[in-house]
């Protein structure tokens, strides 16, 4: 098969054959249609996040089956299907439980196994980890649900319990940062959204954003101040970026017994950071992580999808080939292109 491969990091991925996947007994054989690629992927490839080299990106997919396991009940050849990007393995308490988006022996396309920016992706305990799509969802817009669409349906609804008239404060207008602007929209909840950059406001504010802060603070103790003084403290705030002035900037704009959730990676350097643990304790403040989300709870967010209520092409900017992945990649260097990029395999 074709796939778009980096073999050192920061090295742009160059489209080649490589060995197809082998269908696993329980498991399952994708035929990528379309894959987003998620600023993940570009912390894999810039080395934040560690893989075996060389390696194929890619967790955001959609597609259909092109070979099932013996062992596999509910899917069958030729169906429309996507995944987490968490897969659990679909035999511990957890995955028993339906939570394998904390499996312990998790695999991730993209990541620890190879991922979908190819023309095939293997899936593991696919009855546990497929999904299948309705037909009114297309590829491209499904490929943009399994990461950051996702975590931010399961932030803003499991996590944060946002509930109409609530502020919540989203800090970071990337992928997952939009999305979850338009799932809170959604939930009738108000929006205040915080970044760095005018265009990605822009588009906050075009999904239903009520108020928009450019952060030019010197400090998260301004910045929060900021948030403070348009919302009176918000019920839930979502570090969509995944620093560490940020984590403490939305932790102190919470209103008592409000609810900070985590959904931007903090890595390396970044990935123990000082919590104001004094207010946290005095306000019964809680702090929530946000890893993805079980196969198990899709319907809820697709039957949203489907009567309207999200939609998630809004966030797509542009679709390219394989060959397209090293410049969207490298395009995450910066700030970024307006809008996710899928690529179409």
């Amino acid at each position: 098969m074709l796939a778009a491969v980096f073999d050192t990091i920061h090295q742009p991925p160059v489209v080649r054959d490589v060995p197809a996947p082998i269908c696993p007994a329980d498991g399952a054989v994708v035929r990528v249609e379309a894959t987003g690629v998620c600023r993940s992927d570009w912390h894999a490839w810039r080395g934040h996040d560690p893989v075996a080299l060389p390696h194929i990106p890619g967790h955001e997919f959609a597609g259909t089956i092109a070979e099932v396991g013996a062992g596999v009940r509910h899917f069958r050849v030729g169906q429309r299907v996507t995944a987490p990007f968490v897969c659990g393995c679909g035999r511990c308490r957890w995955c028993l439980a339906g939570d394998t988006q904390v499996c312990p022996d998790q695999r991730q396309p993209g990541f620890t196994d190879p991922g979908s920016f190819a023309e095939l992706v293997q899936i593991v305990a696919a009855d546990h980890n497929l999904v299948a799509l309705p037909d009114g969802i297309s590829a491209v817009a499904a490929a943009s649900l399994g990461c950051r669409f996702a975590t931010s349906f399961r932030a803003v609804t499991a996590h944060g319990r946002l509930r109409p008239g609530d502020w919540l404060a989203v800090h970071g207008c990337g992928g997952a940062g939009l999305s979850a602007v338009m799932i809170a929209r959604a939930l009738g909840a108000r929006v205040i959204a915080i970044d760095v950059s005018a265009g990605a406001l822009q588009r906050a504010g075009a999904l239903g954003a009520e108020a928009l802060l450019h952060n030019e603070f010197a400090t998260p103790e301004e910045l929060a101040a900021a948030v403070v003084v348009v919302t009176g403290g918000v019920a839930v705030s979502i570090d969509a970026i995944g620093l560490p002035a940020v984590v403490i900037a939305s932790v102190l704009s919470l209103q008592r017994r409000g609810r900070h959730v985590q959904v931007g990676l903090l890595l390396g350097e970044h990935a123990r950071p000082a919590i104001p643990m004094d207010r946290v304790i005095s306000w019964e403040l809680e702090l929530l992580g946000s890893h993805g989300m079980a196969a198990r709870d899709y319907p809820a967010m697709l039957a949203m999808i489907q009567d309207g209520r999200l939609d998630p092409l809004q966030l797509v900017g542009r679709t390219a080939p394989l060959s397209g992945a090293g410049a969207a990649l490298a395009a995450m260097d910066g700030p970024g292109l307006p809008g996710m990029t899928v690529l179409l395999p």
